[in-house]
């Protein structure tokens, strides 16, 4: 069986606990640390005012060659940890840089716009 497709969620979303543990992810943001020791990546995104981070488990996508400070987009799972809290645990890893995230995220709002209403003619029916 395949796993879930995964929605997108703005990176804000998942940092501050409004997405639930197991939920299949997809999110973006620049590649601020990595640690291959740790198969550990973080991504960062502001928001506002507010940075925000996103920790990312790398071990199903390495080896790969980072590049700090470029744009990246992840598929994966959500997973808590005792000692780093929620991270996504990625299938997929890409690197994206030169996106314009203006638009990006105009996309993923007329994505989530389309599935809602999709979701009403449903129910009416």
């Amino acid at each position: 069986m395949l796993p879930a497709p995964g929605v997108f969620y703005f990176p804000w979303e998942i940092s501050s606990g409004a997405v639930q543990e197991g939920t299949t992810v997809r999110t973006f943001g620049k590649l601020k640390c990595y640690q291959p020791a740790d198969s550990q990546a973080v991504l960062s995104s502001q928001h506002a005012s507010t940075q925000h981070q996103v920790k990312v488990h790398t071990a199903f996508v390495e080896p790969f060659n980072p590049i700090l400070g470029a744009q990246y987009i992840v598929l994966g799972d959500l997973e808590s940890t005792e000692r780093d809290g929620l991270m996504v645990c990625a299938r997929v890893l890409n690197c994206v840089d030169g996106v314009d995230l203006t638009l990006l995220q105009s996309a993923i709002n007329e994505q989530r716009k389309y599935f809602h209403d999709r979701e009403g003619e449903v129910n009416t029916q």
